[in-house]
């Protein structure tokens, strides 16, 4: 076996929340969240909602109020940031094909350098196909442009001078700083579950984050994950960390997110008032421990 997934290993503990304009503000959540003991706090992204809705929504049924008054995830990270001393502040996920990369690039590398180089970069493709054409974005060749701006925003981060010439990205010969204080950038972590996941992380991410991992599929999810880890040691990379995304809380749960290998779990809770988000932040403090 490669790696460490099937290997029991010390779980990080994370929180998630989609930050809005009637929830918990982002400093006095990630405040909270540091004093409880957790090591993240994950923002996700959505520019906007076409009201059209033809894209289903992914949990099922009606679309939840907080995906249409979301705030944008670096202006909220960065007060999350500047409200803590050692919490990791995360995007989960940003929407980088809906981005500008050069602009994104700068806000990615601001905000590690700002906060002392706490910052991960989740990424990922979506899934509302209207708000991505909003942007511009062709569904059918999203995967393809978000490998594509990642690289070009590594060159940014990287190189005293970057130029890049792609399908979906060009810019000439560029200074562009700050650097990120993260060396050399960063860790991309690549979301998602689908099929071909494994080879985005392999082509041009850090780490993985996926979804949906409870008692039922964790078997599943260990063959895949000790796949993963043997096709890097073969492409001569270290192992790759994984934070699970909207973990579940039982104990059955934690034993199989050990059993998998997991680095992380990352745990969610609801866009509310601070009274709300406490309590629930109060009853899955003894995770950290546990």
């Amino acid at each position: 076996m490669i790696g460490t997934a099937g290997n029991p290993r010390d779980v990080q503990h994370g929180i998630m929340m989609f930050p809005t304009d009637y929830a918990i503000d982002p400093a006095t959540l990630a405040k909270e969240v540091e004093d409880r003991g957790f090591d993240s706090l994950w923002f996700p992204e959505h520019s906007h909602i076409p009201v059209s809705r033809e894209s289903p929504y992914p949990g099922g049924g009606d679309l939840p109020r907080m995906y249409v008054h979301t705030y944008d995830p670096f202006v909220a990270l960065s007060w999350a940031a500047a409200a803590t001393t050692t919490l990791k502040v995360a995007t989960g996920i940003c929407l980088l094909i809906q981005r500008d990369p050069i602009h994104t690039a700068k806000e990615v590398a601001s905000l590690d350098r700002l906060s002392g180089g706490r910052f991960l970069f989740g990424i990922g493709g979506g899934w509302n196909r209207e708000e991505m054409a909003d942007h511009g974005t062709n569904p059918k060749t999203r995967m393809r442009r978000l490998g594509e701006q990642v690289e070009a925003m590594k060159a940014l981060w990287t190189q005293e001078e970057a130029e890049f010439d792609g399908e979906f990205v060009q810019f000439e010969r560029s200074w562009a700083w700050p650097k990120p204080v993260t060396q050399p950038h960063p860790p991309v972590i690549v979301g998602g579950m689908g099929p071909t996941v494994e080879d985005r992380i392999l082509e041009f991410g850090d780490e993985w984050l996926p979804q949906r991992v409870g008692p039922d599929n964790v078997e599943e999810f260990i063959d895949r994950a000790e796949k993963l880890q043997q096709r890097a040691a073969d492409a001569g990379r270290g192992r790759i960390p994984m934070s699970l995304f909207g973990a579940e809380t039982s104990d059955e749960a934690a034993d199989a997110y050990r059993r998998a290998g997991l680095d992380r779990a990352i745990y969610g809770v609801s866009s509310s008032d601070r009274d709300t988000v406490l309590k629930e932040l109060d009853e899955l403090a003894p995770l950290v421990s546990r």
